[in-house]
Order: C-alpha cells, then structure tokens, then sequence
C-alpha cells in the first residue's frame, strides 16, 4: 500500500502531491475503454462532520467529479451509506451521476428506477429494531437515530466516548440474534438494516449496469472495504485516512481526493479525445 502525505489546507495554485505510484494507476485507469468512477461521500468527497445534514463536498472535489460525469464512456456514481433522499440533499450530484444508497439497499440508474419497498415481514421487523434502539437512546445522552427505508442508524459521535461504547455494545447484544438483522459498524455508528446489502455488491451491481472496463473506488470507512474487496485487476481502490485496508493506496484526507479527481479529469479527457 502506498501512503501519500500534504499539507492540510492547499491553495488552489499549489497542488498537493500524490505518490508515484498513485499517479501511474491513475493514467493507467483513465486509458480503459468504459470507465465507472465510485465514490463515497461522507469522509471521502466531503470532510466528516458531527452532523450529517451539515455535510458538503469539497468544492475542488464537486467540480471535478461534475466535469467527469460528462465525459464519454465514463459513468460517475456515488455508493454511500446514507439514504437516496439524505445523499441528493447533502451531494448535490450531477444529474448524469447514479446513486447506491443505504449501503447497496437502494438505487438510482436514471428517471424510472424503482424504489425499495419492504415486505410487510420487514416493516414489523423493522419497527422492532426501532424500538429497540429507541430504548437505548433514551439512556445514552448523546446518541440519537437515523432513518433510513431499511433501517435504523445509531448514531454515537456526539456522545462521550464510554456512552457510545456502551450504547452500541447494548444495541448489539438486543440485535445480533435478531433474524433478519443485519448489523454494520462504522464510524462512530451502528447500521442496522432488515435488508441484506453492502457497498460490495453496489460496485459489483453498478459494474454490471455500466458495461465498466474498469472501476476506480474511493472509501474512509470499515463499510467501504467491502467495494474495495471486490476490486479486480485494473481497477484502482484508494483508502481515506489511516485505518487498516485492502487498498492499493492510501491518501490521508478528502483533501487529497480532490487532486486525485482532478488529476484523473486531466487524464481523462486526453483520452476520449484521442481518435479510436
């Protein structure tokens, strides 16, 4: 894995450095006849913040990622965790640009794709998550919760740090022999959701829907490495932060995704233009 380093705040006329190596997959990648451009949000196009709503990309990230999504024989998507309607209100994605929601639960490919509906099995099921975890909130000064269409998210980064410890401990004792649960963690987070589905089988799904040659990824958290496990030969996996990974390479922050988005425009657009 290669690690890549830079100055926290840039200034727009001096770009940061990426390694060697990075930079060549990079060129390599952008040389592929189909390409699938997949990103994470949180933590990857935009800083992470205490709260979710108050999320935004990075402005060099957004008009880098915008200018790839128009570009022929190239596909931008985002795989998040979040729910469809929380990501296009924080996102502002391009139109072009297809969306996996809820860790692969939910998805956007254009006007017309249908949206996740759960059996009636799954809504009591879910509604006894809720329940559950509502309890929990109630004694955990700090947490609150999130909904999503197939699940409930326990958030603890506003809780003191043995709070958030005991709050997810508790959920998952209530949870884990729970069938139908399916249980994720992340940062400062549980996930829960009655719906079998991760960021993996997201990739996978949108390589099948693009025609994709080749796939580059980007994640910060546990949830990610489930994408980038499913990465071939060719493809290019990059890891946000410092925590353990499968990735090929490694940046330390959402800063650095920008010059990578924006080296890899760069390179992009000598290769569409270039005659077949």
């Amino acid at each position: 894995m290669t690690h890549e380093s830079g100055p926290g705040h840039p200034r727009e006329s001096t770009p940061l450095t990426l390694s060697p190596e990075l930079l060549e997959a990079v060129r390599q990648i952008a040389g592929t006849e189909q390409l699938l451009i997949a990103m994470d949000f949180d933590g990857t196009i935009s800083p992470l913040v205490d709260h979710a709503g108050d999320a935004r990309p990075l402005p060099r990230s957004a008009a880098a990622f915008k200018e790839l999504a128009t570009l022929p024989r190239t596909t931008t998507a985002l795989i998040s965790g979040r729910a469809l309607d929380s990501l296009r209100s924080v996102a502002s994605p391009p139109d072009e640009t297809l969306l996996i929601g809820s860790h692969g639960a939910e998805a956007w490919l254009g006007p017309g794709s249908a949206p996740l509906v759960l059996d009636p099995e799954q809504l009591a099921l879910l509604a006894e998550v809720r329940a559950i975890l509502e309890g929990i909130v109630e004694l955990a000064p700090g947490t609150l919760l999130e909904e999503k269409p197939a699940g409930v998210v326990l958030h603890t980064r506003l809780a003191a740090d043995d709070v958030a410890e005991d709050a997810v401990a508790a959920a998952r004792a209530a949870l884990q022999d729970l069938a139908g649960v399916h249980l994720k963690n992340g940062k400062r987070v549980l996930e829960t959701s009655v719906v079998h589905a991760s960021k993996g089988e997201g990739v996978d799904f949108l390589k099948q829907a693009t025609g994709a040659t080749a796939v580059l990824f980007a994640g910060d958290d546990v949830t990610d490495e489930d994408a980038l496990g499913r990465l071939g030969p060719g493809d290019v996996g990059v890891k946000v932060g410092l925590d353990f990974t499968q990735a090929q390479f490694r940046v330390e922050a959402p800063v650095h995704i920008a010059e990578l988005l924006e080296t890899l425009l760069r390179e992009r657009r000598k290769s569409v233009s270039q005659p077949a």
